[in-house]
């Protein structure tokens, strides 16, 4: 890839983040959609899409394709393999590592490519990602999202909570996928009261 220009704009990591169902699939889409329609050219990446697959998706419908990010994938080295490239879209960045965090960082400051990172910032137990924490500390600008997701008790959503058969659970791997349905593990997004207490709503068992 070519130098960036003399006098052209820097290019900018920016970090979007919010509990599940925010819509930050739906905006890294939109994004994308943006940009290519501009005649920019972007790739679009992801891990541990909720689909299972090499996608972006979002729970209202919208999808597309996209690269996956292996734990051993280098994304500078992936990126300059495709000669002109302007802009990235990074879904569900809080789960790649920190060297990928920092590739990203050089891609902007040493390529002049702009990347958007997409993804939650803690965990079921309320720690936060290291590549979300990372991203905290590197991006030029970091983003709440503004979409209003509600705890069951009608208080603003803050955390993700894993409930496995029914019960909040604080301990296990970092990273379990599951999604927000009727499954043996899932996520439901919770106050920070609910969160603390394991309350996941009327009728529920206490946390474990």
């Amino acid at each position: 890839m070519s130098a960036v220009p003399s006098g052209a704009r820097d290019a900018v990591l920016k970090f979007y983040f919010g509990p599940m169902d925010c819509g930050k699939s739906t905006l890294a889409l939109q994004m994308n959609y943006n940009h290519a329609r501009q005649g920019r050219r972007g790739l679009v990446l992801t891990k541990h899409d909720r689909s299972g697959g090499p996608k972006v998706t979002s729970r209202i419908g919208l999808g597309r394709d996209a690269i996956e990010v292996e734990d051993s994938l280098d994304l500078v080295r992936l990126v300059t393999s495709y000669g002109r490239v302007d802009y990235l879209i990074c879904d569900e960045a809080c789960f790649y590592s920190i060297e990928q965090i920092e590739q990203l960082a050089d891609l902007v400051d040493e390529h002049g490519v702009d990347v958007y990172a997409f993804g939650l910032a803690s965990d079921f137990r309320s720690v936060m990602f290291p590549a979300a924490q990372r991203l905290f500390e590197l991006a030029d600008e970091v983003c709440r999202l503004q979409v209003e997701v509600l705890c069951w008790c009608g208080r603003p959503g803050q955390l993700n909570a894993r409930v496995v058969g029914g019960v909040l659970v604080r301990t296990g791997e970092q990273v379990v996928i599951g999604d927000t349905g009727e499954a043996p593990v899932r996520y439901q997004v919770l106050c920070r009261r609910h969160h603390r207490s394991g309350e996941l709503g009327e009728g529920t068992p206490a946390a474990i």
